[in-house]
C-alpha cells in the first residue's frame, strides 16, 4: 500500500474512533446531568471486566492448546498429499492464524459476557430471602442470585474446553498427531495425552452441570405446573445425581488414560455414560410418568402442587390477600345506598378511554398540542374534599405543525414543550355533557393552585430540543396562547437544568454527530447558555437511572408540591423463584386498554413494586424512592448503587397523596389469583373453582381492564382503590356462565403524612361472592343491550346515523350489600370533527336497570325513587336532554308491554289553517338550524333544533288533522280506517 492509502486508512480509523467516542461522551454528559453517572460507570465497568474475562478466558486457553498441539506434532510423520498441500497453504500464515483464531473466539465470548453484568453483580451482592425451598432446603437467594451465576460459569468453561478440544484435534490432524490410514486411526502419544486431559476436563464440567441441573428443576415448567413434581423428585433429580457421579468416573478414566496411554476404559465409560443418560434422563422418567403417575396423578402430585401453590402465592404477593365472604344482595329497596354515601358520591362517570377527543376539543387550543388516547385517573383535595379526577398533560406534538411550519428552528428551538395539566372531575358532568374541568386553560388556571405548568419532559416530546438563552435576550421558545381569541402568543426561556450544556464547541460537535445535524454547530440560536434536552420520556429516564427495574406501562402526571410531576412505578422481577409459576408479562398485562404488542416479552415468577420514581416535567430530574425496603432484590441493588435511592421517609405528604397501587402490579396479581385463589391442592388440580377475568363487555375478546375508584369495601374506610372482577373459568368447548364469582380490590391510598405510608396502603381484599345468581359484567351488558326501552332511546340518540352512541366503561361497585353496575353513555357526531359528550347513564342492581341523563337520577329510579345517597352529578341542570326518557320497566329480562299513546292535541292559536302554517314555518326554521349546527359540529345546538323540529311537526300534524276533520296518530303513517 502506498503512503496515500495508508494515510486514508488512518484517517478513516480515527474518524470511526472519534464517532464512537462522541457517542460515549454524550452518554457521560447525559447521565452526569441526570445525577446518575454512577449507574453508567458501574455498568460500563462491569461490562468491561466481563468482556476482558471473556476475551482472556476464551482466547488464552485456545491459544495455549493450539501451541501445545503444534509443538507436540510428530516431526517425521508421513501425511497424505492433501494434508501436505494444506500445510503448504497454511504454514505462511500459521503464526498469525494461531493468534487470530483464539482472538476472534475471545472477542465473541467477551461480547457475549457483557450481557451478564447484572447476573455477576447480583451474585456478588446477594441478599438472603429468609425463605427456603421445600426440596433442598436452601435459601431462595441461592436460586435467584447464585445459581444463575454458577450455571453461567459452567456454560462458559464448558464452551472453552469444548472449543479447545475441537481446535486441538483439528491442529493435531493437520500436523500428523492424528493420522487416518485406511481403517486405522493412529494417534501419537502426546496427542493422546492432550486430548485425554481435555476430555477429562470436559467431563468434570459436565458433572458440575448435571449437579446444578438438579436445583434448576425447581424453576422448570414440568407438565402443567412450574417446579419439581413426582417424576422430577423420584426420577429426574436422582438421575441427574447419577449422571454427575458417572461423569466424574469417566473424567477420572480419561485422566488415567492420559497417564498410561490406554483409551479403552474411558471410551467404554463415555459410551456407558451416554446410555445411562438416555436411561435415567429420558426412559426411566417416561416410565414413571406413564405407568406410575398417570394412573394416580392427583394423589401423587398433590404435595408437589401444594408446593407450587404456596410458592406462587408468596412470590406474587397473593398470600397477603384478605378474603371476605359476600352474600351479594340482588333485590332493591328505597334508601338502600344510605350507608354507601361516600362511594356513590365518587362513582366515576367520566371514561378516561373515551374522553380524550373531548379534552382536545375544549382544551387542546392548537394542533401542535395533544392529549394521549387514554387519560389518567388521579385524585386531588379540593375545598377540603378529595376528588377523583381524569386528565393528562397538554403535551407538545411537532407532527401537528403545518407542512410550511416544519423546519429545524421550529422543531428544535421554538416548539420545545407542552403546557399545563388539564383535569376534570371524574364524578361530575357539565349541563351539556362535557367534562367539568378542575384545571385547564392557557395560562393554566383552576383549583390546583400555582404550579410550574411547562412540560419539557413528556411522553410525546420531540427527539431533542435546544433551550436556554443569555439573560436579557429575546425568548425564542413558544410558551402558550392567551386572550379571548387566542391571538396573544407568549414566549419563554428555559431556566432549569434539564440537559447537557452546549456552551462549548466540543459539546456542540459531539451532539451534532450524535443527532447527525450540522445546525447544532452552525445555528445562531445555539449559544453559551444553551442546553440540549433528549431522551425525555419519563419511563425511559427512570429505566436509565435504574436499569434493573421493570417499568410500569402507565406513568401518570400529578401536581405535587408546586411542580408538575410524572409518577412512575418500578418493579423488581425474577424468573428464578423456586416452585413459583412462570408467566409471560405480555399475557398477564394485556387487556382491552393495553395491547400485547406494547408490552415487554419478559417471563417472570416473582414481582415486587419496590421503587416509586418521580420525573419533573419541567427539568426532567429523576428521584427514586425505595418503596419496598424488605425486598431482597432491591436490597441487593442498593449495595450496587448505594447513592441512587432515597428512603420513603423523604417522600412528601403531597407526593404520597398521589401515589397509587400500580396498574401493572395489580394486573399481574389479578391474573395469577384467578387460579391461585384456590389453596387446596386437590381442588386446584381439578380446576373446579378456577376463575377468569371477564371479557371487556363493550366489545372485543380482550379482558376487561382494572379501574380506579374511590369506594368503601365492607368493614373498611373509603379509599382510592383499583379493582377487578372474576367469573367462572370457561373451557373452549364449554358454555359460558357469566356470573360474578369474586371482586378483587387493592387500597391505593398511601396517606398524606410526610415520610409515612398508610398502613392500609396495598391491602388487597377479595369479596368472594356466595350468591350464584349475581350477574357478571358481560351478562349486565347483554341486559342493557337487549332491553327494548333502552334500545329505543339509544336509537333516538343516534339521530338516524348522524351521531354515534359510545358505551363507556362498565364499572362494578360494591354498595347496598350487593353490586351496582354503572355505565356512562356518550354521543358523538359522525362528522369529520367529532368528540363524545355524556348523554345518559345506565345502572343495574340485580336484574333491575335504569337509564337516565344523570347518575343521580338513574340511582333514584333504580331504588324506587330514592337511592338514599347522592351521586356526584346530583343537582346538575341538564340542557342536552332532548330525547324523552321513559322509565325502564321492572321486567328487564323480557320485552316491555306496549303502552297506550294519547293522541296529541293541536298547539298554538288562531284557526287550524293558521296553526298549520305557523307549525310548518317553525319546522322549516328548526331544520335549517339543525343542519347548520351539525355542519359546525355543535351537538348542543343540534339537539335543541331537533327538539324544536319534533314539536313543530307534531303541531303540524295536529293542525292538519283538524283542517281535514280527522284525528292524527303519533305514528309516521295513519292507521287504515275500516270500510263498511
Amino acid at each position: 500500500m502506498g503512503p496515500l492509502t495508508i494515510t486514508l486508512l488512518i484517517v478513516v480509523a480515527l474518524l470511526v474512533v472519534f464517532f464512537w467516542f462522541a457517542g460515549r461522551y454524550a452518554d457521560v454528559l447525559w447521565y452526569d446531568q441526570l445525577g446518575v453517572l454512577e449507574v453508567l460507570l458501574t455498568e460500563w465497568g462491569a461490562g468491561a471486566i466481563m468482556f476482558a474475562i471473556g476475551l482472556v478466558g476464551m482466547g488464552v486457553p485456545l491459544y495455549a492448546n493450539l501451541q501445545i498441539a503444534y509443538r507436540a506434532r510428530p516431526v517425521y510423520a508421513k501425511l497424505n498429499e492433501q494434508l501436505d498441500r494444506y500445510q503448504q497453504v497454511i504454514e505462511p500464515i500459521r503464526r498469525g492464524a494461531m493468534i487470530f483464531v483464539p482472538a476472534i473466539f475471545g472477542l465473541f465470548a467477551g461480547v457475549a459476557l457483557i450481557a451478564s453484568w447484572q447476573t455477576v453483580l447480583m451474585w456478588m451482592n446477594s441478599t438472603p430471602f429468609g425463605e427456603t425451598d421445600p426440596v433442598f432446603n436452601l435459601d431462595v437467594s441461592f436460586y435467584i442470585f447464585q445459581l444463575p451465576f454458577f450455571r453461567g460459569v459452567v456454560a462458559f468453561v464448558s464452551a472453552v474446553v469444548l472449543l479447545s478440544l475441537i481446535l486441538t484435534a483439528a491442529t493435531l490432524y493437520l500436523y500428523g498427531g492424528i493420522r487416518v490410514t485406511g481403517r486405522e486411526v493412529v494417534i501419537s502419544k502426546s496427542a493422546r495425552t492432550h486430548i485425554a486431559i481435555l476430555a477429562g476436563l470436559y467431563m468434570l464440567v459436565q458433572a458440575v452441570s448435571f449437579w446444578l441441573d438438579r436445583y434448576a428443576a425447581l424453576n422448570t415448567l414440568s407438565g402443567r405446573w412450574t417446579g419439581v413434581l413426582y417424576t422430577e423428585a423420584n426420577a429426574t433429580i436422582p438421575g441427574q445425581g447419577i449422571l454427575a457421579g458417572a461423569a466424574i468416573v469417566v473424567a477420572v478414566l480419561f485422566f488415567i488414560a492420559a497417564a498410561i496411554g490406554r483409551w479403552r476404559l474411558p471410551l467404554v465409560g463415555t459410551a456407558l455414560l451416554v446410555i445411562v443418560g438416555l436411561v435415567v434422563g429420558m426412559v426411566y422418567p417416561w416410565i414413571v410418568q406413564q405407568f406410575q403417575v398417570g394412573p394416580s396423578e392427583q394423589a401423587l402430585e398433590t404435595p408437589y402442587i401444594q408446593n407450587n401453590i404456596d410458592a406462587t402465592r408468596t412470590a406474587y404477593g397473593l398470600d397477603q390477600i384478605e378474603e371476605i365472604n359476600y352474600a351479594a344482595e340482588t333485590t332493591v329497596s328505597q334508601g338502600q345506598l344510605r350507608d354507601d354515601a361516600d362511594t356513590t358520591a365518587n362513582i366515576r362517570i367520566l371514561d378516561p378511554s373515551l374522553v380524550s377527543p373531548t379534552f382536545a376539543q375544549f382544551e387542546q387550543e392548537r394542533a401542535y398540542y395533544q392529549f394521549p388516547d387514554r387519560l389518567h385517573v388521579d385524585r386531588y383535595e379540593i375545598d377540603g374534599q378529595v376528588q377523583d379526577a381524569v386528565g393528562s398533560v397538554r403535551d407538545i406534538n411537532i407532527a401537528g405543525l403545518g407542512a410550511d411550519a416544519q423546519s429545524w428552528v421550529n422543531n428544535t428551538i421554538v416548539y420545545t414543550h407542552g403546557y399545563g395539566l388539564v383535569t376534570a372531575y371524574g364524578n361530575q358532568r357539565g349541563p351539556d355533557g362535557q367534562p367539568l374541568f378542575i384545571e385547564g386553560g392557557m395560562p393554566s388556571e383552576g383549583a390546583l393552585g400555582d404550579f410550574e405548568p411547562r412540560v419539557y419532559f413528556g411522553q410525546s416530546s420531540p427527539e431533542y430540543s435546544i433551550v436556554g438563552a443569555p439573560e436579557g435576550s429575546q425568548p425564542a421558545e413558544f410558551d402558550h396562547v392567551s386572550g379571548a381569541d387566542g391571538a396573544t402568543q407568549t414566549y419563554n426561556t428555559f431556566t432549569g437544568e434539564g440537559g447537557p450544556d452546549l456552551g462549548n464547541f466540543f459539546n456542540r460537535l459531539v451532539y451534532a454527530i450524535k443527532f447527525q445535524s450540522e445546525q447544532i454547530l452552525l445555528s445562531e440560536y445555539v449559544n453559551d447558555e444553551s442546553q440540549i434536552l433528549y431522551d425525555r420520556d419519563p419511563a425511559e429516564r427512570v429505566q436509565a437511572a435504574a436499569p434493573y427495574l421493570t417499568i410500569d406501562s402507565d406513568p401518570y402526571p400529578s401536581v405535587v408540591d408546586g411542580r408538575l410531576t410524572w409518577i412512575v412505578d418500578g418493579y423488581t422481577t425474577s424468573n428464578k423463584y423456586p416452585y413459583s409459576e412462570l408467566a409471560g408479562l405480555q399475557n398477564l398485562l394485556e387487556d382491552a386498554d393495553t395491547p400485547a404488542s406494547s408490552l415487554p416479552p419478559e417471563v417472570i415468577n416473582y414481582m415486587r413494586n419496590s421503587v416509586k420514581a418521580t420525573v419533573d416535567a419541567y427539568d426532567g430530574s429523576v428521584t427514586l424512592y425505595a418503596f419496598d425496603e424488605t425486598d431482597p432484590i432491591l436490597q441487593t441493588w442498593q449495595k450496587v448503587f448505594p447513592s441512587t435511592l432515597k428512603n420513603v421517609s423523604e417522600m412528601s405528604g403531597e407526593l404520597l397523596s398521589h401515589i397509587r397501587y400500580p396498574t401493572d402490579m395489580f394486573k399481574v396479581q389479578r391474573e395469577m389469583f384467578a387460579r391461585y385463589h384456590v389453596t387446596d391442592a386437590s381442588t386446584f388440580y381439578n380446576q373446579t373453582n378456577a376463575w377468569q377475568l371477564p371479557q371487556n363487555p363493550t366489545g372485543g375478546e380482550a379482558s376487561q381492564p382494572p379501574y380506579y375508584l374511590t369506594m368503601q369495601m365492607p368493614g373498611q374506610e373509603s379509599a382510592f382503590s383499583i379493582y377487578s372482577t372474576y367469573i367462572p373459568l370457561t373451557n373452549a368447548n364449554a358454555q359460558s356462565r357469566n356470573v360474578l364469582r369474586g371482586y378483587l380490590a387493592a387500597n391505593s391510598n398511601a396517606g398524606s403524612t410526610d415520610g409515612t405510608v398508610a398502613d392500609t396502603y396495598g391491602k388487597i381484599t377479595l369479596l368472594r361472592v356466595e350468591n350464584d345468581n349475581v350477574n357478571g359484567p358481560g351478562q349486565v351488558q347483554n341486559i342493557f343491550n337487549s332491553n327494548e326501552t333502552v334500545a329505543n332511546q339509544l336509537n333516538l340518540l343516534e339521530r338516524g346515523g348522524q351521531t354515534a352512541v359510545l358505551r363507556g366503561n362498565l364499572l362494578t361497585v360494591p354498595v347496598g350489600e350487593g353490586f351496582l353496575y354503572v355505565q356512562p353513555v356518550y354521543v358523538e357526531s359522525t362528522g369529520e370533527t367529532s368528540y363524545p359528550l355524556l348523554r345518559r347513564v345506565l345502572v343495574a342492581f340485580g336484574d333491575k336497570i335504569a337509564f337516565q341523563p344523570t347518575l343521580d337520577e338513574a340511582l333514584d329510579e333504580l331504588f324506587g325513587g330514592d337511592a338514599g345517597a347522592d351521586a356526584g352529578d346530583g343537582g346538575v341542570e341538564v340542557t342536552d336532554d332532548d330525547v324523552p326518557v321513559d322509565s325502564v320497566p321492572d321486567d328487564t329480562t323480557g320485552t316491555p308491554a306496549p303502552t297506550a299513546t294519547t293522541p296529541p292535541s293541536g298547539g298554538g292559536t288562531g284557526t287550524p289553517q293558521e296553526q298549520l302554517s305557523t307549525a310548518l314555518a317553525d319546522a322549516e326554521k328548526a331544520l335549517e338550524d339543525r343542519t347548520a349546527a351539525y355542519a359546525s359540529n355543535d351537538l348542543v345546538a343540534a339537539a335543541e333544533a331537533d327538539q324544536r323540529l319534533t314539536e313543530a311537526l307534531n303541531r303540524a300534524r295536529d293542525a292538519d288533522s283538524q283542517v281535514s276533520g280527522t284525528s292524527a296518530t303519533p305514528s309516521d303513517s295513519p292507521e287504515p280506517t275500516p270500510t263498511t
